[in-house]
Protein backbone atom coordinates (compact mmCIF):
# COMPACT_ATOMS: atom_id res chain seq x y z
CA UNK A 1 0.00 0.00 0.00
CA UNK A 2 0.96 3.53 -0.09
CA UNK A 3 1.11 3.69 3.42
CA UNK A 4 -1.50 6.67 4.51
CA UNK A 5 -3.75 4.11 6.16
CA UNK A 6 -6.78 5.33 4.06
CA UNK A 7 -9.56 3.94 2.92
CA UNK A 8 -9.65 4.94 -0.35
CA UNK A 9 -5.72 3.94 -0.46
CA UNK A 10 -6.14 0.52 -2.28
CA UNK A 11 -8.43 1.96 -5.04
CA UNK A 12 -5.97 4.69 -5.61
CA UNK A 13 -3.21 2.15 -5.70
CA UNK A 14 -4.84 0.12 -8.09
CA UNK A 15 -6.22 3.05 -10.19
CA UNK A 16 -2.42 4.18 -10.54
CA UNK A 17 -0.73 1.11 -10.96
CA UNK A 18 -3.37 0.86 -14.25
CA UNK A 19 -2.49 3.91 -15.33
CA UNK A 20 1.18 2.78 -16.38
CA UNK A 21 0.41 0.26 -18.97
CA UNK A 22 -2.36 2.92 -20.20
CA UNK A 23 -0.26 5.76 -19.97
CA UNK A 24 3.01 4.00 -21.92
CA UNK A 25 1.22 3.00 -24.35
CA UNK A 26 -0.46 6.99 -25.01
CA UNK A 27 2.98 7.96 -24.99
CA UNK A 28 4.67 5.72 -27.47
CA UNK A 29 1.14 5.70 -30.08
CA UNK A 30 0.69 8.17 -32.69
CA UNK A 31 -1.79 10.96 -31.97
CA UNK A 32 -1.86 10.32 -28.13
CA UNK A 33 1.74 10.99 -27.99
CA UNK A 34 1.88 13.86 -30.34
CA UNK A 35 4.34 17.01 -29.27
CA UNK A 36 0.80 18.82 -29.35
CA UNK A 37 -0.91 16.55 -26.74
CA UNK A 38 -0.64 18.00 -23.10
CA UNK A 39 0.73 16.01 -20.96
CA UNK A 40 -2.19 16.50 -18.44
CA UNK A 41 -4.37 15.51 -21.44
CA UNK A 42 -2.79 12.55 -21.58
CA UNK A 43 -2.54 11.72 -18.02
CA UNK A 44 -6.52 12.43 -18.31
CA UNK A 45 -7.20 9.83 -20.41
CA UNK A 46 -4.72 7.15 -18.82
CA UNK A 47 -7.39 7.66 -15.56
CA UNK A 48 -10.11 7.75 -17.16
CA UNK A 49 -9.78 4.40 -19.30
CA UNK A 50 -8.00 3.27 -15.72
CA UNK A 51 -11.74 3.62 -14.10
CA UNK A 52 -13.02 1.52 -17.12
CA UNK A 53 -9.99 -0.88 -16.84
CA UNK A 54 -10.89 -1.55 -13.08
CA UNK A 55 -14.73 -1.64 -13.95
CA UNK A 56 -14.36 -4.73 -16.63
CA UNK A 57 -11.77 -6.58 -14.80
CA UNK A 58 -10.85 -7.12 -11.12
CA UNK A 59 -7.14 -6.09 -11.27
CA UNK A 60 -5.13 -6.93 -8.24
CA UNK A 61 -1.82 -4.55 -7.51
CA UNK A 62 1.26 -5.67 -5.69
CA UNK A 63 0.25 -5.52 -1.85
CA UNK A 64 3.79 -3.63 -1.29
CA UNK A 65 5.67 -1.05 -3.16
CA UNK A 66 9.05 -1.20 -2.30
CA UNK A 67 10.09 -4.59 -3.49
CA UNK A 68 12.06 -6.23 -6.31
CA UNK A 69 8.64 -7.64 -7.28
CA UNK A 70 6.36 -4.48 -7.42
CA UNK A 71 9.16 -2.95 -9.58
CA UNK A 72 9.09 -5.76 -11.54
CA UNK A 73 5.87 -5.86 -12.31
CA UNK A 74 5.66 -1.73 -13.27
CA UNK A 75 8.10 -2.48 -15.57
CA UNK A 76 6.16 -5.30 -17.69
CA UNK A 77 3.09 -3.44 -17.26
CA UNK A 78 5.56 -0.04 -18.56
CA UNK A 79 6.60 -2.26 -21.82
CA UNK A 80 3.65 -3.93 -22.40
CA UNK A 81 1.86 -0.49 -22.98
CA UNK A 82 4.59 1.01 -24.76
CA UNK A 83 4.70 -2.29 -27.12
CA UNK A 84 1.35 -1.44 -27.57
CA UNK A 85 1.54 2.08 -29.28
CA UNK A 86 5.46 1.47 -30.71
CA UNK A 87 3.46 -1.41 -33.13
CA UNK A 88 1.20 1.82 -34.19
CA UNK A 89 4.28 3.89 -34.59
CA UNK A 90 6.19 1.90 -37.07
CA UNK A 91 3.20 1.57 -39.57
CA UNK A 92 2.76 5.34 -39.15
CA UNK A 93 7.05 5.75 -40.26
CA UNK A 94 5.85 4.25 -43.50
CA UNK A 95 4.72 8.06 -44.80
CA UNK A 96 7.62 9.11 -43.99
CA UNK A 97 9.54 6.69 -46.05
CA UNK A 98 7.76 6.87 -49.23
CA UNK A 99 8.14 10.96 -48.70
CA UNK A 100 11.74 10.31 -48.69
CA UNK A 101 11.83 8.68 -52.21
CA UNK A 102 9.68 10.57 -53.45
CA UNK A 103 10.86 14.38 -51.89
CA UNK A 104 13.94 13.03 -53.05
CA UNK A 105 13.50 12.34 -56.69
CA UNK A 106 11.43 15.59 -56.75
CA UNK A 107 14.03 17.49 -55.66
CA UNK A 108 11.90 18.58 -52.47
CA UNK A 109 14.52 16.79 -50.32
CA UNK A 110 15.82 20.26 -48.80
CA UNK A 111 12.58 21.29 -47.76
CA UNK A 112 11.95 20.54 -44.20
CA UNK A 113 10.15 21.54 -41.08
CA UNK A 114 8.95 20.67 -37.97
CA UNK A 115 6.61 18.10 -37.88
CA UNK A 116 3.63 18.40 -35.22
CA UNK A 117 3.58 14.61 -34.46
CA UNK A 118 7.09 14.44 -32.91
CA UNK A 119 8.63 18.05 -32.88
CA UNK A 120 11.20 17.22 -35.21
CA UNK A 121 12.27 18.43 -38.26
CA UNK A 122 11.09 16.26 -41.27
CA UNK A 123 10.37 16.71 -45.41
CA UNK A 124 7.63 18.80 -45.91
CA UNK A 125 6.29 16.01 -48.02
CA UNK A 126 6.23 13.67 -45.17
CA UNK A 127 4.39 15.98 -42.88
CA UNK A 128 1.64 16.07 -45.53
CA UNK A 129 1.67 12.35 -46.04
CA UNK A 130 1.48 11.85 -41.90
CA UNK A 131 -1.36 14.33 -41.77
CA UNK A 132 -3.47 12.74 -44.11
CA UNK A 133 -2.92 8.52 -42.98
CA UNK A 134 -3.94 10.68 -38.66
CA UNK A 135 -7.11 11.57 -40.60
CA UNK A 136 -7.63 8.33 -42.23
CA UNK A 137 -6.50 6.67 -39.01
CA UNK A 138 -9.05 8.77 -36.97
CA UNK A 139 -11.78 8.13 -39.67
CA UNK A 140 -11.95 4.44 -39.30
CA UNK A 141 -11.99 4.67 -35.37
CA UNK A 142 -8.37 3.50 -34.96
CA UNK A 143 -7.83 5.60 -31.62
CA UNK A 144 -11.10 3.89 -29.99
CA UNK A 145 -9.71 0.36 -31.23
CA UNK A 146 -6.56 1.21 -30.22
CA UNK A 147 -8.24 1.56 -26.43
CA UNK A 148 -10.46 -1.12 -26.56
CA UNK A 149 -7.19 -3.31 -27.18
CA UNK A 150 -5.66 -1.71 -24.25
CA UNK A 151 -8.67 -2.67 -21.98
CA UNK A 152 -8.80 -6.18 -23.54
CA UNK A 153 -4.90 -6.52 -22.85
CA UNK A 154 -6.07 -7.25 -19.37
CA UNK A 155 -7.66 -10.35 -20.66
CA UNK A 156 -4.58 -11.90 -22.20
CA UNK A 157 -2.17 -10.51 -20.11
CA UNK A 158 -3.35 -9.57 -16.59
CA UNK A 159 -1.72 -7.96 -13.91
CA UNK A 160 1.81 -10.04 -12.88
CA UNK A 161 1.97 -12.49 -15.86
CA UNK A 162 2.38 -9.05 -18.38
CA UNK A 163 6.05 -10.16 -19.77
CA UNK A 164 5.94 -10.13 -23.47
CA UNK A 165 7.48 -13.08 -24.47
CA UNK A 166 10.04 -13.72 -27.36
CA UNK A 167 7.45 -14.66 -29.80
CA UNK A 168 5.65 -11.22 -29.04
CA UNK A 169 9.16 -9.54 -29.08
CA UNK A 170 9.88 -11.05 -32.53
CA UNK A 171 6.97 -10.10 -34.25
CA UNK A 172 7.37 -6.43 -33.41
CA UNK A 173 11.24 -6.81 -35.18
CA UNK A 174 9.60 -8.27 -38.31
CA UNK A 175 6.65 -6.00 -38.53
CA UNK A 176 9.33 -3.13 -38.41
CA UNK A 177 10.05 -4.65 -41.98
CA UNK A 178 6.68 -3.80 -43.07
CA UNK A 179 7.70 0.03 -43.15
CA UNK A 180 10.34 -0.23 -45.48
CA UNK A 181 7.61 -2.12 -47.91
CA UNK A 182 4.93 -0.30 -47.12
CA UNK A 183 7.08 2.74 -47.79
CA UNK A 184 7.68 1.56 -50.86
CA UNK A 185 4.42 0.41 -52.53
CA UNK A 186 2.89 4.07 -51.02
CA UNK A 187 6.05 5.39 -53.35
CA UNK A 188 5.60 3.63 -56.21
CA UNK A 189 3.01 5.20 -58.94
CA UNK A 190 5.35 8.55 -58.13
CA UNK A 191 8.84 7.04 -57.97
CA UNK A 192 8.16 4.52 -61.12
CA UNK A 193 6.92 7.95 -63.15
CA UNK A 194 9.68 10.22 -61.75
CA UNK A 195 12.50 7.49 -62.50
CA UNK A 196 11.54 6.93 -65.73
CA UNK A 197 11.69 10.88 -66.07
CA UNK A 198 15.59 10.77 -64.86
CA UNK A 199 15.93 8.53 -67.39
CA UNK A 200 15.26 10.38 -70.24
CA UNK A 201 16.73 13.92 -68.63
CA UNK A 202 19.92 11.25 -68.65
CA UNK A 203 19.20 10.30 -72.20
CA UNK A 204 19.31 13.66 -73.38
CA UNK A 205 22.01 15.02 -71.32
CA UNK A 206 24.34 12.29 -73.57
CA UNK A 207 22.78 13.48 -76.86
CA UNK A 208 22.84 17.42 -76.14
CA UNK A 209 25.58 17.66 -73.30
CA UNK A 210 25.39 21.62 -73.61
CA UNK A 211 21.93 21.81 -72.26
CA UNK A 212 21.61 22.96 -68.57
CA UNK A 213 19.76 19.96 -67.05
CA UNK A 214 19.64 22.18 -63.58
CA UNK A 215 17.86 24.28 -65.27
CA UNK A 216 15.71 21.59 -67.03
CA UNK A 217 15.66 18.86 -64.93
CA UNK A 218 14.61 20.08 -61.74
CA UNK A 219 11.84 22.10 -62.94
CA UNK A 220 10.85 19.15 -65.00
CA UNK A 221 11.19 16.58 -61.56
CA UNK A 222 9.09 19.35 -59.51
CA UNK A 223 6.02 19.64 -62.00
CA UNK A 224 5.57 15.95 -62.82
CA UNK A 225 6.27 15.66 -59.20
CA UNK A 226 2.91 17.05 -58.43
CA UNK A 227 0.75 16.63 -61.12
CA UNK A 228 1.82 12.56 -60.50
CA UNK A 229 0.48 13.04 -56.77
CA UNK A 230 -2.49 14.63 -57.45
CA UNK A 231 -2.93 11.41 -60.10
CA UNK A 232 -1.97 9.11 -57.65
CA UNK A 233 -3.37 10.54 -54.45
CA UNK A 234 -6.54 8.33 -54.36
CA UNK A 235 -4.85 5.36 -55.31
CA UNK A 236 -1.87 6.29 -52.51
CA UNK A 237 -5.21 7.33 -49.58
CA UNK A 238 -6.70 3.65 -50.02
CA UNK A 239 -3.48 1.84 -49.27
CA UNK A 240 -2.76 4.40 -46.28
CA UNK A 241 -6.19 2.66 -45.38
CA UNK A 242 -4.49 -0.53 -45.59
CA UNK A 243 -0.96 0.61 -43.22
CA UNK A 244 -3.48 1.80 -41.03
CA UNK A 245 -5.62 -1.86 -41.05
CA UNK A 246 -2.41 -4.07 -40.82
CA UNK A 247 -0.75 -1.30 -38.23
CA UNK A 248 -4.23 -2.36 -35.59
CA UNK A 249 -4.09 -5.66 -36.71
CA UNK A 250 0.16 -6.30 -35.96
CA UNK A 251 -1.01 -4.68 -32.49
CA UNK A 252 -3.99 -7.18 -31.81
CA UNK A 253 -1.70 -9.79 -32.50
CA UNK A 254 0.62 -8.78 -30.25
CA UNK A 255 -1.89 -8.53 -27.42
CA UNK A 256 -3.50 -11.80 -28.53
CA UNK A 257 -1.31 -13.68 -30.17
Amino acid sequence: MLGFGLAIEPQLWALIFVMIRVGAAFAAAPVFGAVGVPVTVRVTLAGAIGFLVLAAHPVTPPAQIFTVATMLAIAAEALVGAALGFVLQIGFAAPMVAAEMIGGSMGLGFASAIDPQNGKSSPALGQFFSVMLTLLFLSVDGHLMLVDMIVRSYDAMPVGNAWLGADRLRAIAYFGGYTFLAGLLLALPVGFLLLSLNIVVGMISRAAPALNLFAIGLPASLAVGVLALAIAFPAMGDYMLVIVRESLAATERLVFG
